[in-house]
């Protein structure tokens, strides 16, 4: 398992639309385990492959409640998921995203749902869910649609946030320009040759 780096917005790969799993082979499943070690280390509570710019139909979850960091861990794995139904009824969560560290905001989503998908073995299962579980699985699954939860609030408050990380990238991308590449950095040094 590794970490991979987590996209921010206004990259605009948060907004590419994955494409399906062909099949749940060990490439999906290394990919499973380094979003779940990612989400954890982030840490969040889900994770789309999107958000570590891998275009794949893929999440992973684990809403347990944890009171302390030697609590076990109850992740889930997702391939292909679609939502099958969604209930008429209503709920507000506030939610968060590891793409829009420190952002949060209510949203409205359906408060139940039942999801069809391919667990980390390949069966094709369904769940149903409600509570926090149907949030997160609609606001990750959103994600592989491109959509943010962002997109759930009014233009006005989805603006200012977009502005707000569009600002601070270009902020950060001169700084990024003028700091060395360590491998040139090191090559240089030794006098080495880069391949």
């Amino acid at each position: 398992m590794s970490l991979r780096p987590i996209i921010i917005l206004p990259d605009q790969r948060l907004r590419v639309v994955a494409k399906p799993v062909v099949a749940v082979d060990h490439g999906v499943r290394t990919l499973m385990d380094d979003m779940l070690e990612t989400m954890y280390d982030a840490p969040g509570i889900g994770l789309a492959a999107t958000q570590i710019a891998v275009d794949q139909r893929v999440i992973v979850l684990d809403v347990a409640k944890r009171k302390d960091e030697g609590s076990a861990r109850e992740p889930m794995c997702f391939a292909n998921p679609e939502i099958l139904w969604a209930s008429e009824e209503l709920s507000v969560y506030e939610e968060g995203c590891l793409s829009i560290p420190e952002y949060y905001e209510e949203v409205e989503r359906p408060a139940r749902v039942r999801v069809g998908y391919f667990d980390r073995e390949g069966r094709r299962c369904e769940i149903e869910a409600d509570g926090l579980l149907a949030t997160c699985l609609q606001h990750e699954i959103d994600h592989l649609d491109g959509v943010l939860f962002i997109d759930h609030i009014s233009r006005l408050k989805r603006e200012r946030v977009v502005k707000k990380f569009t600002k601070a990238a270009k902020l950060e991308a001169p700084e990024r320009k003028r700091a060395p590449k360590p491998e040139r950095a090191a090559s240089a040094a030794s006098g080495g040759e880069i391949r």
